[in-house]
């Protein structure tokens, strides 16, 4: 399959989880970020094409807010290869206010490798 990716995602080595903000149910932590979206490891397959208001919590470091909440799109989901409990999943991120959108790029270059 050939790669489709339009912005260079990132390995992220500080541990970071995201919840479902409408029912602040964990999805899972972010192992893959760009500036564009981010891929999370998560315990069940999730739908795609499906928009879900992420909350990414923070540490005190990264900002004055203990967290910050976009919408992102579903787009892939894949088992994981080493770890068949896991899965995989990619999200574009749809709408995020300025003020997060710095955070979140920070966030990007500070930890992502």
């Amino acid at each position: 399959m050939s790669e489709r990716r339009t912005a260079p995602r990132k390995k992220f080595s500080l541990y970071m989880r995201v919840l479902n903000d409408d029912t602040q149910e964990i999805l899972g932590h972010m192992v893959e970020v760009s500036a564009i979206g981010l891929r999370l490891e998560t315990v069940g397959p999730l739908p795609t094409g499906r928009e879900y208001y992420l909350r990414l919590e923070l540490t005190p470091e990264l900002g004055d807010v203990p967290y910050i909440v976009f919408i992102a799109r579903s787009k892939w989901c894949k088992m994981d290869d080493i770890q068949p409990n896991l899965f995989r999943v990619g999200f574009e991120i749809v709408e995020i206010m300025p003020e997060d959108r710095e955070i979140f790029l920070r966030i990007l270059e500070r930890f992502g490798s």
